[in-house]
């Protein structure tokens, strides 16, 4: 039977180009196909959706657990900084992964890793324990690094080169319906179904005996989600397991490329952007719930509050959905560059203005970061080749500006206030709207000349 598979699939066509097999790994191996797989990336656009959904939850998590272990803000912004300082952590690792047992089951390996995370919640919610919180975070984070390594670059060359901007646009627009469902899923299930937290007051008077049976009565709205959440990653990992992914040789063939990524300046000019955008995207959401609690904005109880993070993060989906179409029509930088500009002018705006005017303002943002990550991410590994796999790995590190940049938010909130310290996002934006610029005028990497 297996003999048969392979003399099978050595007669197949791969969106009309020939393959052939790698008895390393027993896939199907192409170079980068002329059409898209229509079958695999609706697969892939469900692991973006999940990691999304998860990666948003923590902007649940964070009012929650500031009131159950009463914690300022630089505090329970560990949580941010737990999570994505893992992605720089397990960055490397799970490139050396991917290049060892592949992309399908590298997927399959951060799945299950992932799956382990969110088991780890119940424990943590047990005992309580914020510092198993945070165990349980970063888990679940080395999880989705290796899931994110395998996935992206998969996603940018599983078609023509010029469609990858677009492409990778498309499954990014599910991953951000999977941050627009989160919010309202995680407020309906972890803040309204604990019961109505008490003042730090009324905490601090108190018996220790009565303030950790209040504070496992408040967690244990945790368990029932992430036990759930786990379920649906152990199934999803089989699913990919049975599914064959085509490899693409493309990438796969010059894994071992030892040529340094350093001399790519559009690839580390890119990382840096990586770096700042998903800081201020995480520093922005992990924000809304407690800048719409206060009095001069929303003076929201924290349950509606967190309401309003479907539309932060459902105007990402929008703009991905748009911005893919977009990308078909108009320069990815340019593109780029205009939404960079306009975030920086918007979150100014809410800086400067209190109540209503202040929260649509910072909720617009989420249009306009759609198309950021994607785009980015595609046009610092755009020619780079054989060391796509080594370029993307360091993109994926950079994402730990979501750990640094809302944890920096955060010391400045406790010093300034809340309302003023959206200047970090502000910077970052402008960095961006630099990096567009640059790339507008420079050459794509070049790939290393052939031994």
């Amino acid at each position: 039977m297996h003999l048969f598979l392979l003399y099978y699939a050595a007669h197949l066509t791969f969106e009309g180009i020939p393959i052939t097999t790698v008895a390393k790994h027993d896939q199907v191996t192409a170079m980068q196909p002329s059409r898209t797989d229509a079958r695999a990336m609706a697969l892939l656009s469900t692991l973006f959706f999940m990691w999304g959904f998860l990666t948003c939850l923590n902007d649940i998590l964070i009012p929650h657990l500031k009131n159950i272990f009463d914690l300022n803000y630089a505090e329970v912004l560990l949580v941010q900084f737990a999570f994505f300082s893992s992605y720089f952590v397990f960055s490397m690792p799970s490139g050396r992964i991917v290049e060892r047992i592949g992309y399908a089951r590298s997927m399959v390996v951060g799945l299950l890793t992932m799956a382990t995370g969110a088991l780890l919640f119940v424990p943590a919610a047990a005992i309580p324990s914020f510092p198993l919180f945070l165990t349980a975070l970063i888990v679940l984070a080395a999880g989705m690094t290796v899931l994110q390594t395998s996935a992206n670059p998969y996603v940018a060359i599983l078609g023509p080169p010029e469609t990858a901007s677009s492409r990778l646009n498309l499954t990014q627009a599910f991953n951000s319906l999977g941050t627009t469902l989160a919010p309202k899923f995680g407020s309906l299930l972890i803040l309204a179904a604990a019961a109505v937290p008490l003042s730090i007051a009324a905490m601090h008077q108190m018996s220790a005996a009565q303030l950790h049976a209040y504070r496992v009565q408040q967690a244990s709205s945790v368990k029932t989600p992430y036990i759930g959440l786990a379920i649906a990653l152990a199934i999803l990992a089989a699913v990919v397991a049975l599914f064959k992914l085509p490899a693409i040789q493309y990438a796969q063939a010059h894994a071992g490329a030892h040529e340094s990524i350093w001399g790519h300046r559009r690839l580390v000019l890119g990382a840096v952007a990586i770096f700042v955008y998903v800081g201020a995207e995480v520093a922005i959401g992990s924000f809304i719930t407690n800048y719409f609690n206060h009095p001069d904005i929303g003076n929201l109880p924290l349950d509606q509050a967190a309401g309003y993070l479907q539309y932060y993060w459902g105007g990402a989906m929008v703009g991905r959905f748009v911005g893919s179409g977009l990308l078909q029509r108009m320069k990815a930088q340019s593109l780029l560059g205009f939404n960079a500009v306009a975030a920086a002018l918007l979150v100014t705006a809410s800086m400067l203005t209190l109540g209503h005017v202040a929260m649509w303002t910072i909720l617009l943002i989420g249009l306009f970061n759609s198309i950021m990550f994607p785009t980015i991410f595609t046009l610092a590994i755009e020619g780079l080749g054989p060391l796509t796999g080594k370029g993307s790995g360091l993109l994926v590190a950079a994402i730990v500006g979501g750990a640094i940049i809302p944890e920096l938010q955060g010391l400045i909130a406790d010093r300034v206030g809340i309302h003023h310290a959206f200047v970090l996002p502000v910077l970052c934006y402008a960095y961006i709207a630099f990096y567009a610029h640059k790339i507008a005028n420079r050459p794509a990497n070049q790939p290393p000349s052939p031994a």
